[in-house]
Order: C-alpha cells, then structure tokens, then sequence
C-alpha cells in the first residue's frame, strides 16, 4: 500500500527533533452541502530541527519513530 502524504502547517517546534504539523481538509457536507473545514495534528519527526512555527510542510507516513510518532518530514510545501 502507497504511504500517504499530506501537506500542512507547523505549529510547534518545541521538542528535539519533532515538530507537530496541522493538517487541514476541506470537503462538502453530505446532507447540507456547505463546505466544512477539519483540521488534525500529527507529530512528525524533523532530524535536523530545520523547520519552525509557520512553515508550510509535507508529511509521509513511516515505520514508528516513538510512541506518537509515525510521520517524517519530506520537504517544505510550495506555495
């Protein structure tokens, strides 16, 4: 199975190595058709403490790293 990956936002980059990534999807509500905004939080795992607060990111999926971590960082996200 392809590994998944998604694009987002950081929004901490207090620990070492890990930052945590805000991920927003959009889709049309079945019954009402209005557009709704969900958003998650995934940590990710960051070896070179590159990326801060702000930084638009691209996340895939990976082998676990630690108890909450199973993403890594790629790249940063074009614009």
């Amino acid at each position: 199975m392809p590994r998944r990956i998604l694009q987002g936002t950081v929004t901490s980059d207090k620990n070492d190595q890990t930052i945590t990534v805000l991920v927003e999807r959009r889709f049309k509500h079945p019954l009402l058709q209005k557009t709704v905004r969900k958003s998650k939080k995934y940590r990710a795992h960051d070896a070179d403490n590159r990326f801060k607060v702000g930084d638009a990111v691209r996340i895939i999926e990976c082998a676990p790293i630690s108890k909450t971590k199973r993403w890594t960082v790629v790249t940063e996200a074009e614009a």
